[in-house]
């Protein structure tokens, strides 16, 4: 889906800022966040900026924007419809989910909204929990506006810096090719040794 939005870009770059929002507006509502690859398109945007295709305070700025009100309209769902979330897809299915987001607000309190942000597993969530207990929405907000503008700066700054690694990398050597095949295979060994332990405990 990445790979196809970025080669729509590279033909429209005048509606590339509003793609951008859209991604990470949907990635940041929770009801819609797996169905839209937020994070991976900011690092391949990045990389667009990099090589000069785009404009690096206009991909922040959308995806900053994007992210902000995706999360303050998953607050405001939570908020407002909290005793009908848990009876509503994707939560029916997943009702854990609700749970971890519950346990991480309660852990880390009104840091959670801005911790939240830069944990995959739970970052959507966590704005539709905060609504749920009824975080204050100055406290909600402040986390909301710093977090998001954080994260599209980190995340924008390393798809440049991959965009770069990427153009210095000949693919078509060999060692360079057993490289990633060895990386993958680590990294798909270590997902499975992860889900194992996570089993068993």
């Amino acid at each position: 889906m990445v790979e196809s939005v970025l080669d729509f870009i590279n033909g429209n770059a005048p509606l590339a800022y509003a793609v951008i929002f859209a991604m990470c507006f949907g990635e940041s509502l929770a009801f819609i966040s797996l169905l839209t690859p937020g994070w991976a398109f900011m690092i391949a945007a990045g990389a667009l900026v990099q090589s000069g295709a785009l404009g690096a305070l206009p991909v922040v700025l959308a995806g900053a924007a994007g992210a902000t009100l995706g999360d303050a309209l998953s607050y405001w769902i939570g908020l407002r419809f909290k005793h009908v979330v848990p009876r509503l897809w994707p939560f029916t299915r997943h009702p854990d989910w609700l749970d971890r987001g519950h346990a991480f607000f309660k852990r880390h309190g009104g840091k959670s909204v801005f911790l939240g942000r830069f944990f995959g597993p739970v970052r959507a969530v966590i704005p539709l929990a905060a609504g749920m207990m009824e975080m204050p929405a100055v406290n909600f907000w402040i986390a909301n506006v710093a977090s998001a503008a954080l994260w599209a700066v980190v995340v924008v700054t390393q798809g440049a810096a991959v965009g770069w690694g990427i153009a210095a990398i000949d693919f078509a050597d060999p060692k360079v090719q057993v490289l990633l095949i060895v990386g993958a295979g680590l990294a798909v060994a270590g997902y499975l040794v992860y889900r194992r332990h996570k089993q068993r405990c």
